[in-house]
């Protein structure tokens, strides 16, 4: 990971706008099989804690952060099921979604 939650969870500063937060079905049931709000990871996502994520993904973020690309975050919940945050580059919209769905 980038940074660590728990160093994440003393910066609360937003790195970027969300836009729009939206979710597909599938992510909202992995969320809620592991007893997790979806705030917890667009939190993670907007202080730029990426997950994980490789070292290539993670300087790709911070490339498109500084630039107004996309974004992308790869958490894993409780029960196990990778949950995806991407971002627009456009910052309109921040949608969490499974990888399967993309």
């Amino acid at each position: 990971m980038n940074t660590s939650k728990s160093e994440c969870a003393h910066n609360r500063t937003a790195l970027f706008p969300l836009g729009q937060i939206v979710a597909t079905p599938g992510a909202l049931e992995a969320m809620k099989a592991s007893h997790q709000n979806p705030a917890e990871f667009l939190e993670w996502h907007v202080r730029g804690d990426w997950g994980e994520l490789s070292t290539a993904d993670i300087a790709e973020n911070e490339l498109s952060l500084k630039h107004g690309f996309r974004l992308l975050s790869s958490y894993t919940t409780a029960s196990g099921q990778k949950v995806w945050v991407i971002t627009e580059a456009d910052r309109s919209t921040t949608t969490l979604l499974l990888p399967d769905e993309y």
